[in-house]
């Protein structure tokens, strides 16, 4: 009796993931994506020197896209998803640069915003995660109001994925006119690399920690449910190892790079290479495409290319994928003119 008692007691109490196929009722989607594909690309890459201030290349990765007005229009009240997770500072690259927060920020009042609203469901304690990345005091003097997660800030929501069902979701996040995911890539001991569409976790509550369990259908899944206005993926120092916490500063590499697009996908097939890995290692990356989510195919989003100097001047390129080349070997020798990283 006891042991059927505290079955139910489990059930009632935490129902994300449990027995998805016996719920009913639609899936919620919440999708940001806005509805212009005009501008001039999809799809941006940044590359930068030491010299390079985040903050200008971030304004080079969107203004490449078509300038943050194609995204956000006046009045809008905007979400900024950093990755605020771990209680690090900002050069052991576990969280979101708080210069490129900041510059996304500040671009998007430009565009006309009314409210910005910079957020995480943090994995460590939420007030040191804020603190120690350097995004509370970063976003809140570019004008954005920083939230930190409590639970009046969730509301349950049916995602009706493989591995999700009802769980509470950051009312922050959704409820927003438009979405920006702010990402930093790097490794993952579970799933290889996070980065775009695994930065979602932080718009749960509950016990995440059960997702792991089947991580690539899991991220697959919130990804579905998420679909961002804009992606930014922050690569000016990137963790290469020992993720997603980190710690070592030697496990790190600056590299000095911003990447930009409309597809989360395509972010993150891009991305992965940054750290070594492959495209075709990540499972969530085929499902997300499965869903029509996206292409990790990022050279068909009409890609762009800007290579800035240490003397202020710029390069622009169409970035070309030429035929009988594979796209990971193209951002491999973009960012590793080194022997290759293995994984």
């Amino acid at each position: 009796m006891l042991g059927a008692s505290g079955l139910i007691a489990w059930r009632r109490y935490d129902r994300g993931g449990w027995s998805v196929g016996d719920q009913g009722g639609p899936r919620e989607v919440r999708d940001y994506r806005v509805a212009d594909h005009g501008g001039p690309s999809d799809f941006a890459v940044i590359r930068g020197t030491s010299a390079s201030r985040p903050a200008e290349m971030v304004r080079h990765a969107v203004e490449a896209l078509g300038g943050m007005r194609r995204f956000v229009s006046r009045g809008d009240v905007v979400a900024i998803k950093p990755n605020i997770g771990w209680d690090r500072t900002p050069i052991q690259a576990a969280n979101t640069n708080p210069e490129v927060v900041a510059a996304v920020v500040q671009l998007v009042f430009e565009a006309g915003a009314r409210r910005v609203v910079v957020t995480d469901a943090s994995c460590n304690d939420p007030g040191r995660c804020f603190q120690r990345s350097g995004i509370w005091s970063r976003a809140h003097a570019a004008g954005a109001e920083v939230l930190l997660p409590a639970e009046h800030r969730f509301r349950t929501m049916r995602l009706r994925g493989e591995v999700l069902d009802e769980w509470p979701v950051y009312r922050t996040l959704i409820e927003a006119d438009k979405v920006i995911n702010l990402p930093v890539a790097k490794h993952h001991n579970l799933a290889k690399y996070t980065a775009a569409m695994k930065n979602w976790y932080g718009t749960l509550g509950g016990r995440r920690n059960r997702l792991h369990q089947s991580i690539d259908m899991s991220v697959a899944d919130l990804a579905t449910f998420m679909r961002p206005t804009l992606t930014v993926l922050d690569a000016v120092r990137v963790l290469l190892r020992n993720g997603p916490q980190g710690g070592n500063v030697d496990d790190t590499q600056r590299m000095n790079a911003i990447v930009a697009s409309t597809d989360q996908v395509a972010v993150d097939a891009y991305g992965c290479t940054l750290i070594g890995q492959r495209p075709e290692n990540l499972a969530y990356l085929r499902i997300g495409e499965e869903r029509r989510l996206g292409t990790r195919d990022w050279h068909t989003l009409r890609p762009r290319e800007v290579a800035l100097r240490d003397d202020g001047a710029t390069e622009r390129y169409g970035l070309i994928v030429p035929a009988g080349v594979s796209p990971s070997d193209v951002a491999f020798d973009l960012h590793h003119p080194a022997p290759r990283i293995i994984t």
